[in-house]
């Protein structure tokens, strides 16, 4: 019987304050040649001119200065693909909340599914919907609860 391992993603370490200090440097260059530019695509030469020069559209500079803001911060960040699908487990992790937990909203329709085979899959966007969902009904609480403190006198 063959055994399935599935190998597990090495987190990176966390950036120096040098590399902290360098990307927020860089994400502020970036950004203000990005805000001065109207152009459509950004070309990027090396400084000796021993590589091609190539051509990046704007968005993808705009990305990678929201990375590298991300990075001088000193946050960690993963990328995924839009249409990322996740188990109830990778779910749960996500949500930090338990699989069970996970697996019950499931099946109250609180959140999107697709089964393959007998598994359950998440689209990652349905997932962000969800968690934002959850999070305004939180904050929507609280207020709630600090507009009936306050009428109470309880400050």
């Amino acid at each position: 019987m063959k055994t399935l391992k599935r190998e597990r993603e090495a987190a990176a370490p966390p950036p120096s304050k040098t590399d902290m200090e360098l990307a927020r440097i860089a994400q502020r260059c970036i950004m203000e040649a990005l805000d001065r530019s109207k152009a459509v695509k950004i070309k990027l030469e090396s400084e000796n001119g021993d590589m091609p020069p190539i051509e990046l559209p704007p968005a993808s500079l705009r990305l990678i200065g929201q990375l590298l803001g991300l990075m001088s911060e000193g946050r960690p960040f993963t990328l995924m693909p839009e249409k990322q699908e996740l188990t109830t487990v990778e779910a749960a992790n996500f949500l930090n909340v338990s699989r069970p937990f996970v697996v019950k909203e499931i099946d109250a329709g609180r959140i999107p599914h697709r089964m393959v085979g007998s598994h359950r899959r998440i689209l990652l966007t349905d997932l962000l919907e969800y968690a934002k969902q959850i999070q305004a009904s939180r904050e929507a609480a609280l207020d709630e609860l600090s507009q009936l403190s306050q009428e109470l006198g309880d400050y």
